[in-house]
């Protein structure tokens, strides 16, 4: 409790730095990756993030200096120069674009490996702390890095307002942007640049290994709450800096912890709490609608049955045995008997002495199903010219899931059939 107290109260410049610090950068990234997973361009952030070491270590090289801004732009530089060799490689090559971004990645990252230890050998003094690119030192973030990371961030969020509804248009349609005249490449260009610019300040919070984790989870968690581009940014940033400021937490109070990789995990909850437990898109929501949709095929064709064995002996009232319902239609026993405990507790069925009959609103349900069934069976056969014997597989599968503003026009378009395609009498009143 008094860890919790101490963090809570930022008292600590270090706690201040490094949980601001983290927030900012997982945010802005969340917010640019959210173009890159729309784009279903993901890889293309973990080649730019392995990239940008060899960048690093060559700015270092040249200016002698770890000032932030300088190594982040040495960053960019090849971070920029591995998109165009992944795009010529692409044009130029019979080789698909998944693997282009391999080569590069690879090839790299390999260069930035081998200069890394090479600096590391050179026996210059200042060059301690580089080989923290590769795994992050958000636990060491200064009050340079924080204003430095702030100010980028800034710009970021101000471009990304800018060009809002051209990023949203060439991310889900880029053809009809070129039709319409958009400069798509120049916008592709800038995208491209502010990606780089995310990925070159996220690697000081999770290094190069994990930066691609900080660019798409955020998005691909947000993507399950909600159908719009705006909340889905909105959603990734705030999931993006909750798990910078839970990482930072966890890292304070358990200082063997790294931080970087922390602020991974804790988006990586985010984004399976979101794949299950997201009200609409998420799995359980699924599979509620999967288990509400078997129930509802399931009671409608046990009234299916009622109905069949009604019109077959002219008498809908009749008691019906377990039995004799399973004669009528290819249904386990243990289907039937839920799907009569389902109807009975929606008082559609009653039980009486061991056996079952319909009451008049389980008939009129059925009715309404069985007209749903035999309407389609004659659009098929009238208006697609199906055989009679070709239509009834169809119908079974169509009849739970026509809606009533779709049968009212089978019924006009149909000008209200009387008889099936098999002369069975449809079960509806002419209005």
């Amino acid at each position: 409790m008094n860890d919790l107290f101490q963090f809570f109260s930022f008292s600590d410049p270090n706690v201040r730095y490094v949980t601001l610090g983290t927030m900012v950068l997982a945010a802005t990234a969340a917010m640019v990756g959210s173009f890159s997973f729309l784009r279903k361009r993901a890889l293309v952030g973990d080649a730019i993030a392995h990239s940008i070491l060899p960048g690093v270590c060559l700015a270092f090289m040249v200016s002698g200096s770890k000032t932030p801004l300088v190594l982040i732009i040495g960053a960019i530089i090849t971070g920029w120069i591995s998109l165009l060799v992944i795009d010529g490689i692409s044009r130029t090559t019979k080789l698909k674009n998944d693997a282009a971004i391999g080569i590069v990645l690879s090839v790299f990252f390999g260069l930035g490996i081998l200069l890394l230890t090479s600096i590391q050998h050179s026996g210059n003094a200042s060059q301690a702390g580089l080989d923290k690119f590769l795994f992050g030192k958000a636990a060491s973030l200064t009050k340079d890095d924080i204003i430095t990371f702030s100010s980028i961030g800034i710009v970021l969020i101000i471009v990304v307002l800018l060009f809002y509804k051209e990023f949203k248009l060439i991310s889900f349609n880029p053809d009809y942007a070129k039709v319409i005249g958009l400069p798509v490449k120049f916008l592709e260009f800038i995208l491209a640049t502010i990606t780089v610019l995310a990925v070159a300040v996220g690697i000081q919070a999770v290094g190069v290994v994990l930066m691609a984790a900080l660019l798409i989870t955020p998005a691909s968690g947000a993507r399950f709450w909600t159908h719009r581009l705006g909340n889905m940014i909105v959603i990734a940033m705030v999931f993006g800096a909750l798990s910078g400021f839970f990482g930072s937490y966890i890292s304070y109070v358990a200082p063997n912890m790294p931080t970087g990789p922390w602020v991974v995990m804790c988006l990586s909850i985010l984004a399976i709490g979101s794949i299950w437990f997201a009200p609409k898109r998420g799995m359980l929501a699924k599979y509620k609608i999967q288990a509400e949709n078997k129930k509802k095929i399931l009671v409608e064709n046990v009234l299916k049955l009622f109905y069949h064995l009604g019109e077959s002996s002219n008498n809908f009232e009749a008691e019906r045995s377990i039995d004799e319902l399973l004669a009528t239609r290819d249904l386990r026993k243990i289907e039937l008997n839920r799907g009569l405990q389902l109807l009975r507790k929606d008082n559609s069925v009653r039980l009486k002495e061991g056996n079952w009959y319909i009451t008049s609103k389980g008939l009129n349900e059925a009715k309404r199903v069985i007209k749903l069934h035999r309407l389609w069976e004659m659009y098929l056969n009238q208006r697609l010219k199906l055989e009679p014997d070709h239509v009834h597989n169809d119908a079974e599968a169509i009849e739970h899931i026509i809606t009533p503003e779709l049968e009212k026009q089978l019924e006009k378009e149909l000008n209200y059939p009387i008889k099936d395609p098999h002369e069975s009498i449809i079960p509806y009143n002419k209005d």
